[in-house]
């Protein structure tokens, strides 16, 4: 049994979290984004976690929060605006809608957005 959850995506460790904070960072912006299948699924999982935190509202969480999202705007707009649009919701926050193959590589493309 792997006790290691996740996908690799083909980088280190450093370059995948650095993509993945990018990631959430894009999408807590623009509410959706267009990636692939893959990645739209560990983003799913990170944002997920990220909304989980900021939900708490401890300094902790805030601290925590902070490390993953480095813009402020995008910050204020997660408590301002969507910590209270999915304060009654348990989880499942993101929807990811598959788009059918890229053209270049033909590889499987997902729009992930927030649920409104």
């Amino acid at each position: 049994m792997n006790t290691h959850a996740g996908r690799k995506l083909s980088r280190p460790t450093g370059a995948r979290m650095a993509l993945l904070r990018s990631l959430t960072v894009s999408l807590f912006r623009h509410e959706e984004i267009r990636t692939t299948v893959a990645k739209a699924k560990e983003l799913s999982r990170f944002a997920e976690g990220v909304l989980a935190r900021a939900k708490k509202n401890t300094l902790e969480s805030r601290r925590r929060v902070t490390a993953d999202v480095n813009d402020e705007d995008v910050r204020k707009k997660i408590y301002d605006v969507l910590v209270p649009r999915y304060q009654a919701r348990p989880g499942g926050c993101t929807r990811i809608h598959r788009l059918g193959a890229r053209s270049g590589d033909n590889a499987p493309v997902a729009l992930i957005r927030l649920v409104s």
